[in-house]
């Protein structure tokens, strides 16, 4: 019997690899001699470099590199064991983990450090990079991220601008004549599962800006700022802007979807979709006879874009059956079963505060497994 646990982690409690672990110590209680497969995944946000490094035998690089308020920050990336692709999360090197509550302020915050892994990537001679717009502190449009690559943004009078989203609205002309030329080589493919546009009501600013520490007057100032710079790219690509700042996740990371779309020539697919072809899970469980997976909340947000659905669904396509565990079930969990999920389940076992609920993981999950497997087995007398 083979058994594929492929689990993203518990947020805040436990990661895809310890999910894994515990799900496989349950189970071994009732099925010790199934032969186990455990493959941690994540969805292009917290936990994907770890996941890719496991799933290929691949190599962790890190470096110092400009962080969202121009400090230098440790940051990592993966490149798989073929060495041919690097795997780069946004928030490693210009995430909100590295900028304080009381420092939060999107006008200032540039994406240069994002920039400054993938330039590294390229001189080690990769050219395949998929790279992870979530936890962004930044509002820059990723001119930033570009200005690391080689591009200069300067204003009216050929100087060149500050980092950071505001200074946008001087931009001028952005020259190209230092862009890095590994550039055109490279396959961009870029994990983005949010819908928002550049600019306007549903764009970076107005839906992201706050949680960065925007007021609403830096919302509108911002806003205005990455219209104009939209403008500016248009006329140095001689491009239709209009149809790329309306792109549907344009706006994700605050703008970095459309520098990804216009000088990167990028393509923006579900992270899940993109990790799961990378570590190919499907040659992984083709000949699987259950599948496992699960996440710290399967609710109605589950259903766009986040790991069990993404494993479901090639699982069902192989008709696999499948079981996700989750730390607990929100509004519209069952929904899930339309995508490929058979049997559903929570760790949680009794009415208790967030902080138990953490503290207890470890103990109700594998717990929780131990009684599932026990039911398969029940099943299986019937």
């Amino acid at each position: 019997m083979k058994i594929v646990i492929a689990p993203d982690s518990y947020k805040e409690s436990l990661s895809a690899l310890e999910v894994a672990q515990l799900i496989q110590k349950g189970f071994s209680r009732h099925y010790p001699m199934a032969e186990y497969h455990l493959v941690p995944i994540a969805d292009g946000g917290e936990g994907t470099i770890d996941a890719v490094i496991r799933a290929t035998q691949g190599q962790r690089v890190t470096l110092s590199v400009m962080g969202p308020l121009g400090q230098p920050v440790e940051a990592s990336y993966a490149i798989t064991g073929d060495g041919k692709s690097a795997v780069i999360e946004m928030a490693e090197a210009s995430g909100l983990a590295h900028v304080s509550l009381a420092q939060r302020d999107p006008r200032i915050t540039t994406s240069f450090g994002t920039g400054e892994l993938i330039k590294d990537a390229l001189a080690r001679g990769i050219r395949h990079i998929i790279l992870g717009l979530g936890g962004s502190a930044t509002n820059d449009g990723g001119a930033g991220m570009l200005a690391a690559l080689g591009l200069q943004f300067l204003d009216a009078k050929g100087n060149l601008l500050p980092l950071g989203g505001l200074s946008l609205k001087e931009l001028t002309f952005i020259d190209s004549s230092y862009f890095d030329p590994a550039i055109k080589e490279c396959h961009f493919e870029v994990a983005c599962d949010v819908d928002t546009v550049l600019i306007g009501g549903q764009g970076a600013s107005a839906i992201f800006g706050p949680q960065k520490g925007a007021t609403a007057e830096m919302v509108s100032q911002l806003d205005n700022a990455l219209a104009h710079y939209a403008k500016i790219v248009a006329q140095t690509l001689e491009c239709d802007v209009q149809a790329i700042q309306n792109h549907a996740g344009s706006g994700a990371a605050g703008g970095m979807g459309f520098a990804a779309l216009t000088f990167l020539q990028g393509r923006l697919s579900p992270g899940i979709t993109l990790i799961l072809d990378l570590i190919n899970f499907e040659a992984l469980i083709a000949d699987a006879d259950l599948v496992i997976t699960g996440e710290g909340k399967i609710d109605r947000q589950t259903l766009h874009g986040k790991a069990p659905i993404g494993v479901a669904r090639i699982a069902k396509a192989h008709n696999i059956p499948v079981i996700a565990i989750a730390g607990s079930l929100g509004d519209g969990a069952h929904l899930v079963k339309e995508s490929g999920v058979d049997a559903l389940v929570s760790i949680l076992n009794s009415p208790c505060t967030l902080e138990d609920a953490y503290l207890e993981s470890r103990k109700n999950l594998e717990q929780t497994a131990e009684n599932v497997a026990a039911i398969l087995k029940v099943g299986k007398m019937l």
